[in-house]
């Protein structure tokens, strides 16, 4: 099943990514199922934002707080690629969680979304989910 986005929404994934630059910029997807309804950008905290990205985590703990109170939900993660890899790096692999989200990548002037694959509590890999932008 596809995931549904916006042409607006995928369009403002491809803006923050060219405005980070050389470095990932990251966010969250908030919606219901495969249905996107909004991104949140957040500040990467990385250490090496060149290569990494990590959610600020003030920003996490309160998004997740906005859902208990009725906001909409977390379906998902982005983050940009600035090397040009549409795909799952080894860092995102051993960085990700096994908890059914996508996750969005954002390189080479296009978007591309993933699923973790996991064992157990291990996410070992990712599958690639087909994107069907809307309008």
């Amino acid at each position: 099943m596809p995931l549904r986005i916006s042409r607006k929404h995928h369009d403002e994934l491809l803006k923050l990514a060219l405005a980070a630059g050389n470095q990932e910029c990251c966010g969250l997807l908030l919606g219901r199922n495969d249905r996107l309804f909004d991104i949140v950008s957040c500040v990467n905290v990385a250490d090496n934002p060149e290569q990494n990205f990590e959610l600020d985590p003030v920003e996490l703990l309160s998004r997740h707080k906005a859902v208990r109170r009725g906001g909409e939900p977390i379906i998902g993660y982005f983050h940009s690629h600035p090397n040009g890899l549409a795909r799952p790096s080894e860092t995102d692999v051993a960085q990700a969680v096994a908890d059914g989200r996508y996750w969005l990548i954002i390189a080479a002037d296009g978007v591309t979304a993933w699923k973790p694959l996991s064992e157990g509590a291990r996410v070992i890999g990712f599958e690639s989910i087909p994107i069907l932008v809307e309008g």
